[in-house]
């Protein structure tokens, strides 16, 4: 893989295929339309992007695996990642859309309040979406409409409409994810699965006094999915989110180890591992709603 390809600006993005800037900070892109081939290289963003891809002609990489990355896909990255693209076949052109924002485009705007919102933009291997022809339509409609407005003269008005339209884009998104971790049910029940039996042999095989307490982040690369997209699937599929499972997992051994043990609460916060006893009590205490103290005595008593 070569150097590194530093995509500070939109305009960075479009001297790299030879595609045309009408407005510094935001750009809707069509690679159909591009005058340079750009083949093997990792990109370095600094700005936003949202690609939908029409067709098969290379094979895109954030982390250590390869996005599900097929015909009438979504995928999207923030400033920060690191991407490679990997073309598999010779085309000259291939049949890419999408958007590049820079993130000073939505400071001061609804979309900049909200953008915390949009997970997919951490979302990493295995995580494309995957659009239904309707779906794919309406997302060409909307970077059409944002396309028109960056035709339109700069003015007062003109960095908070392409933000609106740009919103509105994202949600669509969010609503074609959640449709997506529906209709993949049964992959869903199975990272779930095992999401139980990583967390169940994190405390068996005592992982946690060496690593500390079991982090979303860990049982998110063991099955290779970003800690974002691990955690929306758990929360869609559970009700849960995938820290409160961890937690709930954390309190059922202590209270196993209150009532069985004669283990100081100290001794089983470090066990459990916990830096700090106190905040092993106040986990416990929001979760059982008395102390581990007082959980013992009452198991005690009863």
């Amino acid at each position: 893989m070569e150097n590194v390809i530093h995509l500070d600006s939109v305009d960075a993005y479009n001297k790299l295929y030879g595609l045309e800037t009408l407005h510094p900070l935001v750009s809707v892109i069509d690679l159909t339309k591009a005058t340079k081939v750009v083949n093997n290289i990792r990109m370095h963003y600094g700005i936003y992007a949202l690609y939908l891809k029409c067709s098969k002609s290379c094979d895109i990489k954030y982390g250590r695996q390869k996005y599900d990355y097929q015909e009438g896909t979504i995928v999207s990255f923030a400033p920060g990642q690191i991407v490679d693209v990997v073309t598999v076949q010779d085309e000259v052109k291939p049949e890419v859309y999408g958007i590049l924002f820079h993130p000073d485009l939505i400071r001061r705007t609804s979309l900049g309040h909200n953008i915390g919102k949009f997970n997919f933009f951490s979302y990493s291997s295995y995580e494309a979406l995957h659009l239904s022809e309707r779906e794919k339509s309406l997302i060409m409609e909307l970077l059409q409409q944002i396309s028109q407005e960056l035709t339109h003269a700069i003015d007062k008005h003109s960095k908070i409409l392409i933000a609106m339209n740009i919103e509105l884009l994202l949600n669509y998104c969010m609503r074609f994810y959640e449709r997506q971790f529906v209709t993949r049910e049964d992959v869903n029940l199975d990272i779930i699965q095992k999401f139980e039996m990583n967390l169940n042999e994190y405390f068996e095989n005592n992982i946690q006094l060496e690593k500390g307490l079991p982090t979303v982040k860990y049982f998110a690369e063991k099955v290779f999915l970003s800690p974002n997209y691990f955690g929306d699937l758990i929360k869609k599929e559970t009700g849960k989110s995938a820290q409160e499972y961890i937690q709930l997992k954390l309190i059922d051994r202590a209270k196993e180890q209150i009532a069985s043990t004669t283990k100081t609460i100290s001794e089983i916060a470090y066990g459990l591992g916990f830096q700090y006893p106190q905040h092993f009590t106040r986990l416990f205490k929001q979760n059982v709603g008395k102390t581990p103290n007082q959980y013992r005595v009452e198991i005690l008593f009863n």
